[in-house]
């Protein structure tokens, strides 16, 4: 957004005890402020102010938060959160709208901060995963036997959500804590299990979870087969955590899956990072659909499936950190494509298993330089009464980083 159409913004975090809560000096900047935003329910807070005005968060808050900041470009505006407002709040969205040079936060005692406190659980020996406005799926890419979880909730209805699928993915034995209206004088807690949870939890609450079960796989890359539905369009294990060593997933970068099959691709390079972001491509109907079923199970439901042929489907995406092609790339442009969208200093890693993948990975091999490799992967298994290797299908890779510019 333009400076000319940025407000000055003072963003000030209320905690649960709301107004009462807030230091002196904030109270006065609150007051003197000539607009003041927030929620209808922090709005409601403040004592009455002649000329003050008071306006709400548009409805849908993203699309129509620039066209209300432009409202009050050049003038000095207060915004209303709740707790620290750049946790999970409305200070993140209006950082990345103005800029960190204009917005001013102020944040209150988050509700992270508060959760940990009454669970004794040190910052660095929990993590955080909010579910606020989005898919609680994404609790799944958290599992991990004796780990503990701080779940900022959407609504009363996350914990019982969280607490069935943590059940169905056979974390059932795993401690529920629900902490309702921290800091103020209606603070709850309901301690029970994933398995036997039932019942209603205040509107506002966290959830803290020591999790039990089995180990789902790595994080890291080369999740077991079995991990995925598919029908035989799936980058085998081996051969994928391959492919992740070489795309080297880094926190905030994009990965297109390009003829993304089952999806293990973006799927693992999701699992890397909660900030990552990956596009699956699929031609496929009813494998873009299974990708989908895939990534929410796995605990990324936030992958984009784009149902569609490449390179056509490429057309209009944000451009990528690292591209997978993991089929397809005879396909007349596909490749092309994807080395002229890849950002400097990306990575590309395509598979082939025919003749005429390989001789083109040859040429690029040749032509553009990278690394050139051929994988095979045997198994041991029954022969009679004897063990013997069981070979798979040799794939060629070609790895390749384009050039960061001067």
């Amino acid at each position: 957004m333009p400076s000319s159409t940025r407000p000055r913004l003072t963003v000030v975090g209320l905690g649960a005890d709301g107004w009462p809560g807030v230091p002196e000096d904030t109270r006065r900047l609150v007051l003197e402020a000539p607009v003041v935003l927030g929620g209808a329910r922090h709005l409601a807070l403040l004592p009455a102010v002649p000329g003050q005005e008071r306006t709400p968060w548009p409805s849908p808050l993203r699309d129509g938060l620039p066209a209300l900041l432009e409202r009050y470009a050049g003038r000095e505006v207060v915004a209303l959160a709740s707790g620290d407002p750049l946790v999970s709040g409305i200070g993140s969205t209006l950082v990345g709208l103005l800029g960190a040079d204009v917005v001013r936060v102020l944040p209150a005692v988050s509700s992270v901060a508060l959760a940990r406190a009454r669970m004794g659980w040190p910052a660095e020996t929990a993590e955080v995963v909010s579910v606020v406005g989005r898919d609680a799926h994404a609790v799944l890419r958290a599992l991990s036997p004796g780990h503990r979880v701080l779940v900022l909730s959407s609504d009363a209805s996350t914990p019982a959500e969280v607490a069935g699928l943590l059940d169905a993915a056979g974390y059932g034995e795993s401690a529920l804590t629900v902490l309702g209206d921290l800091g103020s004088a209606a603070e709850s807690r309901r301690d029970g299990l994933a398995r036997s949870w039932s019942g209603d939890a205040p509107a506002l609450n966290v959830v803290a979870l020591t999790l039990i079960g089995p180990v789902v796989g790595p994080r890291s890359g080369g999740l077991p087969d079995e991990a995925f539905e598919h029908d035989g369009q799936l980058t085998k294990r081996d051969l994928r955590a391959s492919a992740l060593a070489r795309l080297a997933a880094q926190p905030g970068q994009l990965l297109w899956d390009v003829g993304a099959g089952a999806g293990s691709v973006g799927i693992e390079w999701l699992r890397a990072h909660p900030t990552c972001a990956a596009v699956a491509v699929e031609g496929d109907a009813a494998r873009a659909e299974r990708i989908r079923g895939n990534a929410a199970r796995l605990g990324v439901p936030g992958l984009r499936v784009v149902h569609g042929r490449a390179p056509e489907a490429l057309v209009g995406l944000p451009l990528p950190d690292a591209v997978f092609v993991g089929g397809g790339a005879t396909v007349t442009g596909v490749v092309a494509s994807c080395l002229d969208s890849l950002r400097p200093g990306g990575r590309l890693v395509v598979h082939g298993v025919t003749l005429e993948t390989e001789a083109l990975l040859g040429r690029l091999h040749a032509e553009r330089g990278g690394e050139l490799s051929r994988l095979h992967v045997e198994h041991a298994g029954a022969i009679g009464s004897f063990t013997g290797w069981t070979p798979t299908r040799a794939v060629t890779q070609w790895a390749w980083t384009k050039e960061k510019t001067a």
